[in-house]
This record gives structure tokens, C-alpha cells and sequence, in this order.
């Protein structure tokens, strides 16, 4: 499953450019009126647009090669792009004559015609990755020592793909040819047959094989030229039409309605970055039915979603073609080719397909939302840390040096990093497994920034560090998976931990109460971290409500993954900390919604975060509510109702 993260996170790349490419190209068939009137504006606009995803293939060898290497360089997109070029070239047509002797191009399977599809860039891009990972640092004799090291990953690419080549030769031909055979087969199960096809129509995109079920429907490989007989008017009235009039509803809102799920299930520190990418998506998948953007967005990242989205597109073509609708396009089902054939002879009562399409987009949007919420999918915004900690476009991660240095430190304090036998964190402290805890140097720890260390039986051991805790644990992981470089011995800071407290006389904060329940003295709190007010002084509330809001006027300090924390810088500078329950990192946001954004101003009541009681006593914690200052060891906290 992490790789199909991985890959689906280096698809990201390529999909991004692909909106405003499908947008152009729509915006230009339309100008043409559907290709009949051509000028110089839709010219213009179609070749910006075609020369992105005419090569979408191309792209995604080059991206996905990128994104998939380990510190991944420029080396690695070059990789992705050798192998693209041996493979699509040695199974074009032209190199297949010669191959097999045929005088004449079009004798040719026309299987090699569909070579350059998103299922080849994507094996290309793999190969790629895998030779960048694998031979990167290959160091040869002397005598070759020109190509040594990143120069021999082209070198060994380029073999890897003449044997991939040689594979598809006899492979590709059959499968395709396979695939028309039963296209032509389910034509005669009706209705039935229809749903089979648009159901395999989206399963077989991924492998790019789509395109040998879309020939026996569309065009006249068996009798049916679904598509130019819609375009020309000389179609059956009625018939004509029913391999494609289920697209529209589907493509136009089903999508939409899913990336809108998506959207508001997307993690809140993460929801504008996922806006961008499902925003641009739907836009696409709507206007001009391109819905690459959207559905690779998904397809790798939870595939039981793209599954019951090839579902419903099989169930919307069955539905389409026992209704009387018909409908018909020449780029693909979207609002732009809906417009231009609405009066298509053709046509047969086109009104019924945004009825159906509000239908559709409530059943995906309710669907998508279900499923990702219940079962923990990892759509975009959702991804699990350790996937989008390897430098993707979603990573929010700082890499300063000065967290490889508190990491250096911290790992040499504990023992070295063979000690350390588990590493995570929570909102403000390193959660740890230590082989041996007998070489856990708190001293050290202390200097070298942590706030307080706890040693809580056993091998497990924990470091209070601060809000920016993450930064500190990403930093350790890069250190010891050895992808950053440090000295042994780095030089030890003053000792000043980051939670240092501010010089400040005794000062009252009179707050508004975060959390309905009983105010209790932070004493009580079964934690020593907060017990004994190594993160700060405070008081805790034991909650009878399910709403954190804000105690005062401020701005959103931070938030979390797993949503069970906030904190808040009030007007006067003091930090606050709301943490909702013990050990409750470990739910991993079960139970857990973030309602604000970091950096989000807010006011004395705004609703910060929700939680389920139920759900944190079904997992055994306490939910008890630390209200900590982080910054000020000598203030006091007063709540008033």
C-alpha cells in the first residue's frame, strides 16, 4: 500500500499541468464549434492545450521517474525520459514493420498504434526510479570511471527498457487484441453489456488499455461507430449515442461531487494545498471531461475508491441506455461538447443528463465521503507523514539545518540511533522505544534543546520539545536513514530549550473555559509531562462537552495531524496549548476534527477543534484536557463560564 502512496504522490507531478492544458484544448473546440468552423484563436489555443496532453504518456514517465527516486535529482526525470524513448521506439509502428518484414505501416497490429499510453510512461517512470535508486553511486574502474556514479544510471536504464520492450512485443499485441475481441462480445448483452463496458472503460485507464474497448464502440471496428455516426447525424435515432451519453453525468458532477468530498476530508493543515489540485479537477473534469487530473489523483491513493467509481460508471451507461437519452461527443463528456451537440439530430432528450448529474453528484459526494471517513482512506490532503515527508508537493516540513543539528544532538543523547528502536511523536514531545535506557543522557537532552525527558517503564521514553516537535523527529529519521550527512560530534547549543520561559513577573490570564466539564489542577492529569508542569504551568477540564473553542482573542499557533491539539498565541504573546486527552496521539485522528488553520486569527469563542468522548473512552485514554502556557513559567490561568 505504501507504494501505491508513493506512486500515486509522484503521479501528482504531471497531473497538476493537465487542467489548464484540457481547458485550453476545450476552450478551442469550442471556438471551432466542435472542429467544423477552425481559425487561428482555436488553432492557437488547441495546440497550447494538445501539447500537454497528446504527451500526458510522456509526462508521466518523466514525473512519476522523479518522484519515485530516493532524493531524487534531475538524474532521475532523465532515467524516466531514456526509458520512455527506448521503449516507445522500439514498438512504434515504423520499427515494427522492420521487425517483421511487412512492406506496408498499416499491416502493422494496430495494438503498437496505442504504445504510447499512460500505462507504458508509467512502467517507464518505475524503471527510471528504480535504476536512479539503484545504481546511483555504482562506482567503476578506473578505466571507466567516466561513468560512474550518476552518469551509469542512463547507461542502465536504456538496457532495463530494451528488455521491457521485448516483453511488450508479444504481450502488448495480445492483451489488446483480447480486449477488442470481448468488446465485441458484451455488444450483445444490451443494457447489461453497456454498464460491462463503461465499467471497464475506467478500470483499464490506469493500464491504458481503455482505448481497445473504446475502437469496437466508438468507431467501425465492429459495425457500431457510435461516435461519427452521433457527429455526422446519420446515426439510428434513439441507438445512436448509448456508448457514450452515460460519460456526461458522471464526468460533469460525479466527479466534482467526489473531489468535493475529498476536499472537506482532506486534513486541515493540508486542506489548501489538496483545494488546488481537486479545485483545478473538477474544473477540468466538468467543462471539457478530461478526468485524468481527478481520477489519478485517487486511483493509486485509495483504489477501492476507483473502483466503486468504475462501478457507478458502468451502472450511469446501463441507465443511460434503458432511458431515453441520447448524446454524443467529439473531445469527451463535458459541458462543452454537451452545449455544441444539445441540437444534434441525434440528440435525444439532452435535458435529462444534468438531471441525472445532480443525482450522480450527490451519490459520489455522499459515497466518497462515507468510505474515505470510515475506512481512513488516503486521498489528497490524507496521506500518511511518512509518505509525504520525502519531498512532495504536499510537504510542509522545514529542513533547516538547525533541526539536523537538535537531531544530531538528541539522537548521540539517547544512545546513537541503533538505541533507538521506535521514533514518533505527538503535539509537543518525541515518543521513543529505547533499546538500552540506561544510555538515555537527560542532561544532554536538556542542553541540547528538549524541554524535559520521561522515562515511562520499560524501554519507552519520551522527550518534551515544543510545538515543533515534528520538525525535530523528521530531522532524526533523515539523519539516521543516513540521507542527511552530519558530524558525530556536533558542537552542543547554550542551554536554552525552545520552551524556554520569557523573563515575566506572576501574571492571571482570566480566559473564557475552551471545554465544557469540571476544571481540575493540572496535578491531576495522569501524565507527568503536564502533572508536574515540565511543558508549563495550567489548569485541565474534565470534559463533558465535545467543542474546544477559543479562551481568547489570537491567532491559530499550530495544529495537528491527528487533530487532538491546538495551540494559540493570544494577543499579549502568551502560548497556549489545548490538548484533548492522554495518549490520545495514538487515535491518529480517529475521532479527532481540526476546525481552524494555522495562522487563522480567531476570536474569544470560535470553535477550534471537536472531539468524540465516546471514541477516546473506547480507546482507553483518559480525556482529561490540559490548558498549558507554553511560554510564561510564571502565569497563572483563571476560566470564567
Amino acid at each position: 500500500m505504501k507504494f501505491l502512496q508513493r506512486l500515486g504522490r509522484s503521479i501528482m507531478l504531471p497531473v497538476a499541468v493537465l487542467p489548464v492544458a484540457a481547458i485550453l484544448s476545450g476552450i478551442s473546440y469550442w471556438i471551432s464549434q466542435g472542429g467544423t468552423n477552425p481559425n487561428v484563436a482555436s488553432a492557437f489555443l488547441g495546440a497550447a492545450g494538445g501539447s500537454l496532453l497528446d504527451n500526458m504518456a510522456l509526462l508521466f514517465a518523466v514525473g512519476i521517474a522523479l518522484g519515485m527516486a530516493r532524493k531524487g535529482d534531475g538524474t532521475s526525470a532523465l532515467a524516466g525520459l531514456v526509458s520512455w524513448l527506448v521503449v516507445t521506439t522500439m514498438l512504434k509502428p515504423e520499427t515494427v514493420a522492420l521487425y517483421t518484414g511487412v512492406a506496408d505501416v498499416n499491416e502493422v497490429d494496430p495494438a503498437f498504434l496505442k504504445v504510447q499510453n499512460v500505462f507504458v510512461g508509467i512502467i517507464c517512470g518505475l524503471i527510471g526510479a528504480f535504476c536512479y535508486n539503484r545504481f546511483k553511486d555504482t562506482k567503476l574502474p578506473d578505466a571507466l570511471s567516466f561513468f560512474s556514479g550518476k552518469r551509469s544510471v542512463a547507461i542502465v536504464t536504456a538496457a532495463f527498457s530494451l528488455v521491457v520492450a521485448i516483453v511488450l512485443y508479444f504481450v502488448w499485441p495480445w492483451v489488446y487484441g483480447g480486449l477488442v475481441v470481448f468488446g465485441e462480445w458484451i455488444v450483445t448483452l444490451g443494457p447489461f453489456g453497456t454498464g460491462i463496458y463503461g465499467f471497464l472503460n475506467r478500470l483499464l485507464i490506469p493500464v491504458g488499455l481503455h482505448h481497445a474497448l473504446n475502437s469496437v464502440f466508438w468507431f467501425d471496428v465492429a459495425g457500431i461507430n457510435d461516435l461519427n455516426n452521433f457527429l455526422s447525424g446519420e446515426g439510428t435515432y434513439g441507438v445512436t449515442g448509448q456508448y457514450m451519453t452515460g460519460f456526461f453525468p458522471i464526468m460533469m458532477f460525479g466527479l466534482p461531487g467526489a473531489a468535493l468530498a475529498m476536499y472537506l476530508t482532506a486534513k486541515t493543515t493540508r486542506k489548501k494545498l489538496a483545494y488546488g489540485v481537486l479545485f483545478a479537477g473538477a474544473i477540468s473534469s466538468f467543462f471539457v471531461g478530461v478526468t485524468e487530473p481527478l481520477e489519478f489523483a485517487f486511483m493509486f491513493l485509495a483504489p477501492a475508491l476507483y473502483l466503486v467509481h468504475a462501478l457507478f460508471t458502468g451502472i450511469s451507461m446501463a441507465i443511460s441506455q434503458i432511458l431515453p437519452v441520447r448524446m454524443g461527443f467529439g473531445f469527451s463528456a463535458g459541458f462543452v461538447d454537451l452545449v455544441l451537440n444539445w441540437m444534434n439530430p441525434m440528440a435525444q432528450n439532452p435535458w435529462l443528463i444534468p438531471v441525472m448529474g445532480v443525482f450522480w453528484f450527490f451519490v459520489y459526494f455522499g459515497v466518497f465521503y462515507f468510505f474515505i471517513k470510515r475506512f481512513n482512506l488516503k486521498t489528497p490532503g490524507r496521506e500518511d507523514d511518512d509518505i509525504l515527508a520525502e519531498g512532495t508537493e504536499f510537504d510542509t516540513h522545514s529542513k533547516d539545518d538547525a533541526y539536523n543539528l537538535t537531531a544530531v544532538r538528541f539522537i548521540d543523547a539517547l544512545g546513537g540511533k541503533e538505541n533507538i528502536t521506535e521514533l514518533d511523536n505527538c503535539a509537543t514531545r518525541l515518543r521513543m522505544e529505547i533499546a538500552d535506557v540506561s544510555q538515555v543522557d537527560e542532561v544532554a537532552l536538556k542542553r541540547a534543546g528538549a524541554a524535559g525527558t520521561m522515562k515511562a517503564g520499560g524501554h519507552s521514553v519520551q522527550v518534551v520539545y515544543g510545538l515543533n516537535v515534528q520538525f525535530v523527529k523528521d530531522a532524526m529519521e533523515r539523519v539516521m536513514s543516513g540521507e542527511v550527512e552530519m558530524p558525530a560530534a556536533a558542537p552542543e547549543p547554550a542551554p536554552v530549550a525552545e520552551t524556554a520561559t520569557a523573563t515575566m513577573t506572576r501574571t492571571t490570564l482570566r480566559l473564557r473555559q475552551p471545554l465544557e466539564g469540571t476544571v481540575v489542577p493540572l496535578s491531576a492529569v495522569p501524565d507527568p509531562t503536564f502533572a508536574e508542569e515540565i511543558m508549563g504551568p495550567g489548569l485541565a477540564i474534565e470534559p463533558t462537552g465535545k467543542t474546544v473553542v477559543a479562551p481568547a482573542d489570537g491567532t491559530i499557533g499550530a495544529t495537528f495531524e491527528t487533530s487532538h491539539a491546538v495551540a494559540l498565541e493570544l494577543e499579549d504573546g502568551t502560548e497556549l496549548l489545548i490538548h484533548v486527552g492522554i495518549d490520545t496521539v495514538q487515535m491518529k485522528g480517529d475521532g479527532f476534527r481540526t476546525l481552524v488553520e494555522k495562522g487563522a486569527r480567531v476570536t474569544t469563542g470560535t470553535p477550534l477543534l471537536e472531539f468524540d468522548l465516546a471514541k477516546i473512552a473506547a480507546a482507553g485514554h483518559p480525556a482529561i484536557t490540559p490548558v498549558v502556557v507554553l511560554n510564561n513559567e510564571n502565569a497563572q490561568i483563571e476560566f470564567s463560564e
